[in-house]
């Protein structure tokens, strides 16, 4: 079984054959999302051209999902007028083969725990947040995607950690973009998070970043105390540096009830290919059901 595997970014592409569990042929072309979502689908359809000899296809993409019928719910101003577009139903004419469509965030999150950091563990239930621009957010029950009542489950950047009127938001305080602003404030020069971690010495820079996770520790520790998760699988760039996850895993039980302390803290294992690897997974079970 071969299966074309794509993730829809609002800055890259990325895409894949995954067959006999080996990801390969791997590309990256810019997504150009900000010209909207008719010359987003047009590149997808210019990509999946370069390949060939698939079964199926998987469409990891930003965005509200519904996965039943591969149509985009919602999408906000980083891809204009992309919401109601009928992914599955238009590539599936294109290309002839099945098609599986699901959210970015729960397709990586999938991907984690069938061939990431969820593979070799016995636990069943997760949650898996990403930190970059936003703070994405997935719920596994019984390893599968928990997707809520409009397919829109796992919107963890939204919850309110701090009371302030339209404002508050998880994601306004503890997402990357958060701690870089806070970062620059101080220091301009240092634009993103790899420099951060660079210039982790400087006292400024590292009292910014400690209190930056406080504000992480402050969302995990509501969800811990909402869901009860034996695992957190935490992913985005940022969360490679193990300043953060060591911090947070010495700090967590400050902020939660010792009956809860039993939650494991982890890192992500599969990088930005996530989503590549639990599209792929969806798709070849959808191929294999066809």
């Amino acid at each position: 079984m071969k299966i074309l595997t794509l993730d829809i970014g609002g800055t890259v592409i990325k895409s894949g054959i995954i067959q006999n569990d080996i990801l390969s042929e791997k590309k990256e072309e810019p997504s150009n999302a900000q010209l909207g979502g008719a010359h987003l689908l047009e590149t997808v359809k210019q990509i999946i051209t370069t390949y060939s000899g698939f079964n199926g296809i998987g469409i990891s993409t930003a965005g509200q999902v519904d996965s039943n019928t591969g149509i985009i719910r919602y999408a906000n101003k980083n891809i204009p007028a992309y919401t109601g577009t009928k992914v599955q139903e238009i590539l599936q004419e294109r290309f002839n083969v099945p098609v599986a469509v699901e959210n970015d965030v729960n397709a990586a999150a999938l991907g984690e725990v069938i061939y990431g950091a969820g593979k070799n563990t016995k636990n069943k239930d997760f949650l898996c947040l990403t930190y970059g621009t936003g703070i994405g957010g997935a719920i596994i029950i019984d390893r599968k995607i928990y997707k809520g009542a409009a397919f829109s489950a796992g919107e963890m950047g939204h919850i309110i950690t701090h009371g302030k009127e339209n404002s508050g938001y998880y994601e306004d305080y503890a997402s990357t973009r958060a701690l870089v602003e806070n970062v620059q404030a101080v220091l301009p020069e240092i634009n993103n998070g790899k420099n951060i971690f660079k210039n982790i010495e400087n006292p400024d820079v590292k009292n910014i970043v400690d209190n930056w996770i406080k504000e992480v520790l402050y969302g995990l520790a509501g969800l811990i105390h909402i869901f009860n998760p034996s695992l957190i699988i935490l992913g985005g760039g940022i969360m490679e540096e193990n300043y953060i996850i060591d911090s947070l895993r010495k700090n967590v039980n400050d902020y939660i009830m010792p009956s809860f302390s039993d939650v494991v803290l982890e890192q992500a294992a599969l990088g930005n290919d996530a989503g590549l690897w639990g599209i792929g997974y969806l798709a070849k079970h959808k191929t294999d059901n066809k």
